[in-house]
């Protein structure tokens, strides 16, 4: 199967420009013949210090458009965005005092799987960046990711977001659920870029997983401090062996004024990991019951 990557110029704020380029990519990503595209971590509205009620209506409105589109060109997507969402989340309740509890109506930067123009599964960050104070914006997500199958391809992709790639036992909750995709999509600095590439095949071997990740190119000011960071892009498809997988082709689409967006789209072999699974049985052989003990 074709699987596809939109590294994107995220402008904090401006949901209109990044629905276009989103939309753009998406057509181009039908026309190469994927099946699966991911898009960077908050692709609507970027992390901007506004985000009322106006900002989570107009990024809802986006993700709408953008399934709409999906449904039409027959392209599944997995990006992330705010959510506040009582239906998902009972907990969060507008009559709930925030003088006693100021996080409650606060939203997840969550990430949406949408398959045949449907959201059929949501996944909130776990692990918030507190560099950039994204834990004073945003709820942290308390649940595993879900997998979801995509249909006809029987690909069975899980969301990762951002920051949670550091920390193994999301992925390792995903390996367990039996993902065969890892779908990564990041807002992942320039600065830290040496990270990046080191952690993707790390959770791709662990999880016996092909890892698609996507992360953002351009400069922004990021978080409630406005750090101002520069985003080298750097998305790739490692197998589950750990090593790249050459793109089959790659597209430059116009956005100006701002850089060009980047479509990579790969070919994936979904059993390569479900022979490395049987070669080397992982499962079988993890003594999970000691870990929670070591871990205290």
């Amino acid at each position: 199967m074709r699987v596809a990557t939109l590294e994107m110029d995220v402008r904090a704020g401006d949901v209109g420009g990044n629905l276009t380029a989103a939309l753009t990519g998406l057509r181009a990503a039908a026309e190469e013949g994927a099946v699966l595209t991911v898009l960077p971590e908050m692709w609507t509205t970027g992390f901007t210090p506004d985000l009322g009620e106006g900002a989570l209506a107009d990024a809802a409105a986006a993700l709408a458009e953008a399934a709409a589109l999906s449904a039409r060109l027959g392209v599944a997507f997995v990006g992330s965005g705010p959510a506040v969402d009582p239906a998902v989340d009972p907990a969060v309740d507008p009559a709930v005092d925030t003088a006693v509890d100021p996080g409650a109506l606060l939203p997840f930067n969550r990430a949406h799987v949408v398959v045949d123009g449907v959201v059929a599964a949501v996944h909130d960050k776990v692990h918030l960046f507190s560099p950039t104070a994204e834990h004073l914006a945003f709820r942290a997500g308390t649940a595993p990711p879900p997998v979801v199958e995509l249909p006809g391809s029987g690909a069975r992709v899980a969301p990762i977001v951002c920051y949670d790639l550091r920390f193994p036992g999301v992925a390792r909750a995903a390996f367990r659920a039996g993902a065969d995709l890892l779908a990564v999509m990041a807002q992942w600095p320039e600065g830290r870029a040496a990270h990046w590439r080191a952690l993707l095949p790390g959770r791709a071997v662990e999880a016996q997983a092909t890892v698609v990740a996507c992360n953002r190119i351009g400069e922004d000011e990021v978080g409630r401090r406005r750090m101002r960071l520069r985003f080298p892009g750097g998305s790739a498809v490692i197998g589950p062996d750990g090593e790249g997988v050459a793109a089959a082709a790659e597209v430059a689409i116009d956005a100006a004024p701002r850089p060009a967006s980047r479509l990579s789209v790969h070919e994936v072999d979904l059993d390569r990991a479900r022979r490395l699974r049987r070669e080397v049985p992982v499962m079988r052989d993890e003594r999970r019951t000691l870990y929670g003990d070591w871990l205290r």
